[in-house]
């Protein structure tokens, strides 16, 4: 019975470890650009040198 005890611990341990990676990258302006995503598949790539 203790072993469920420590699994709850660290899931919630984990738990607040990816939270606390969540409002870190909020802060550092991870999720700022939204339109840059959407559009890059619709623009063309220039082939490299060796493809030519």
């Amino acid at each position: 019975m203790s072993i469920i005890y420590f699994l709850i611990g660290c899931s919630i341990l984990l738990a607040l470890v990816f939270l606390g990676a969540f409002f870190w990258a909020q802060r550092h302006g991870q999720h700022d650009d939204l339109y840059t995503p959407s559009v890059r598949i619709l623009l063309d790539d220039e082939p490299r040198e060796e493809e030519k």
